[in-house]
């Protein structure tokens, strides 16, 4: 946790907090994987609504064979493979669109459950919800009397 937080000594929270061993390492993997990040393909990440989010992927010349989407625990992986046109024998005088593979790496809460995925017109959109579990509701304990 020392290179995402230098100055931060978890430790001291200890007495206050029970089960966050796994959100910090979550921390420490995200602190890993933004260091990674690629740029292509461009992409936004959108909140269209109070518990919806999309992710727009700009995927121009890929085809819906070509791409992949995956959830691995709690990672969804988006990965493309564009193929060439086998068919083209045309000589390319400049060649300034990119054709290359990709793979992204998003990091996604337990709570957030993916919808579907559409391609259309050179965009990909991952749909995303925000699923509100019972458990982050108020939530009154009774009392019991143990006399």
């Amino acid at each position: 946790m020392t290179q995402l937080f230098p100055s931060m000594d978890f430790h001291k929270f200890d007495p206050f907090m029970i089960g966050f061993d796994e959100v910090f390492k979550q921390f420490e993997d995200l602190s890993k994987t933004a260091k990674k990040a690629v740029a292509y393909p461009p992409y936004n990440i959108k909140q269209v609504k109070e518990n919806k989010y999309v992710i727009e992927m700009a995927v121009a010349g890929f085809a819906k064979t070509d791409i992949e989407v995956t959830l691995e625990g709690n990672k969804l992986v988006v990965k493309g493979a564009a193929k060439e046109d086998e068919t083209d024998t045309s000589e390319y005088l400049f060649k300034g669109i990119a054709n290359r593979g990709f793979n992204h790496e998003f990091k996604i809460a337990d709570k957030i459950e993916i919808e579907n995925a559409e391609l259309a017109n050179g965009m990909l959109k991952i749909w995303l919800s925000n699923m509100v579990k019972a458990q982050d509701l108020i939530k009154k304990i009774p009392l019991v009397s143990k006399d």
